[in-house]
């Protein structure tokens, strides 16, 4: 069990190193996209949040995030901007033909517009009512949504709970956690953060920073260190 006292405690090293990885992501210039986690919520979630983030969840399975960054203005073009399920299916050919002269696996183009017709059918009232009740297991109903990816996009539209990403799982697992939302889970217990902020915030700490583990282990064990002994 986790000591719960003392500046030595297991729990102020890993407030302190959440925070020296958090304050690396926001000098690195990624305060939007820690903010944009912070305003997720199921309480205001609608059509075009959804759409949009499912369309970057199933575009970014299997794929570096760098290569989705860079084509999702085109794609969210050719996908009306997301502005309804309704266009979208309306439009389902012109939308798919336009998107995939910027991203050519039509599989996952195909899933996106799967997804908009299963919004225009069941209306955004009902699929936030099967969240409510069934949580992340209810998104693997969706097209290219599958047990993993489910957690991703739970994560970007405001449930809370962390992505299985691969860096969080190294971190996790390093520290003795079974997986990256336990982990996340007992970060945001001892910082009072929300738990996709957390899993945003190691995530992007771990793409900007390599090798991430040694450095975010380095700031746990040595809690009186500033951020310039992990390694910066």
């Amino acid at each position: 069990m986790m000591e719960q006292h003392g500046c030595d405690s297991a729990a102020y090293r890993f407030a302190k190193a959440y925070y020296i990885a958090k304050r690396a992501v926001l000098e690195e210039g990624y305060a939007n996209e820690v903010d944009w986690q912070y305003s997720t919520s199921l309480d205001t979630l609608d059509e075009t949040t959804f759409l949009r983030e499912a369309a970057w969840v199933i575009l970014c399975s299997g794929m570096r995030e760098k290569v989705v960054s860079d084509k999702f203005q085109y794609i969210s073009r050719a996908f009306l901007h997301w502005a309804s399920a309704d266009s979208i299916v309306e439009n389902a050919a012109s939308c798919q033909r336009d998107a995939l002269v910027h991203f050519g696996n039509v599989r996952k183009i195909t899933a996106i517009t799967q997804v908009a017709e299963i919004v225009a059918c069941s209306g955004m009232g009902e699929i936030v009512r099967n969240l409510c009740s069934c949580g992340v297991p209810y998104l693997e109903r969706f097209p290219f949504i599958g047990p993993i990816t489910a957690f991703h996009l739970a994560k970007n539209i405001g449930l809370p709970c962390a992505k299985p990403d691969r860096h969080l799982a190294s971190i996790a697992n390093r520290l003795g956690y079974n997986d990256a939302h336990s982990l996340c889970s007992e970060i945001a217990g001892v910082t009072d953060e929300p738990i996709p902020v957390v899993d945003i915030v190691l995530w992007r700490f771990a793409t900007l920073h390599r090798p991430y583990l040694d450095r975010f282990l380095a700031a746990f064990r040595g809690a009186n260190l500033g951020w310039e002994a992990c390694g910066r």
